[in-house]
């Protein structure tokens, strides 16, 4: 989306990725209520944000994890690789409890759930040019207590799981076997499988046929929200 000539020169650009076309044209609109931010360019998976954010120079991004192909996670650690003062807002329908710290680590600046409304997500968006780090109360609080060593009890088997590991685990909650998983990877299937391994041994799980049980139930849950 090419910026037009007369807006000024010091608004904020943002760039949108999300694979859902009606969302992402919502948040153009959300974008457009703040007359010193403009949309400077959307797109709807990794490889192709990946270069269009090159060229864009934005000084946000809002981006999805929940990606087709490569993973927003993956997506994130590429763009800290190009530009680490680079300020990424995740919306996400993913659990928080699961996905926020993972993507600070892989260099976002917050984590914010789809569901919150609109002048929420503003806020978020606010924090997040400004410098500062957005995350929800309980999750803010949840990191800092790991920090001082005061561990939730009771947290889900899942987070064992590497950023690797969690992906394939959609994957095969999807539908794909390992060598579907391994094509859109870019990984040998013997990779594959030696993931499907850890996964099985840290959810403590017997069979290849109890993992894909497993791992529907897990992405039908994330799905609906649960």
């Amino acid at each position: 989306m090419a910026r037009a000539e007369s807006k000024p020169k010091t608004q904020k650009r943002i760039f949108i990725v999300d694979d859902h076309p009606v969302f992402r044209e919502g948040l153009v609109s959300l974008a457009k209520r703040e007359p010193a931010w403009t949309v400077c360019g959307e797109a709807d998976n990794a490889p192709q944000a990946f270069t269009a954010i090159e060229r864009a120079k934005p000084d946000l991004v809002l981006a999805d994890i929940g990606l087709q192909g490569r993973s927003g996670l993956e997506l994130l650690k590429d763009l800290r690789a190009i530009e680490a003062d680079l300020a990424v807002l995740v919306i996400s329908m993913h659990d928080e409890t699961l996905y926020a710290e993972r993507a600070l680590r892989a260099g976002a600046r917050g984590y914010i759930m789809k569901q919150e409304p609109p002048e929420k997500l503003l806020e978020a968006m606010r924090q997040v040019l400004n410098g500062q780090i957005y995350l929800s109360g309980p999750m803010s609080a949840r990191i800092l207590n790991a920090f001082t060593g005061r561990h939730a009890k009771g947290g889900s088997p899942i987070a064992q799981l590497s950023d690797r590991e969690l992906e394939i685990l959609n994957l095969i909650g999807r539908g794909q076997d390992s060598h579907a998983i391994a094509r859109q990877l870019n990984v040998s299937p013997k990779t594959v499988d030696a993931h499907r391994g850890h996964i099985k041994q840290k959810l403590h799980i017997r069979s290849g046929t109890e993992l894909i049980s497993y791992a529907a139930r897990w992405v039908e849950a994330e799905s609906a929200g649960v």
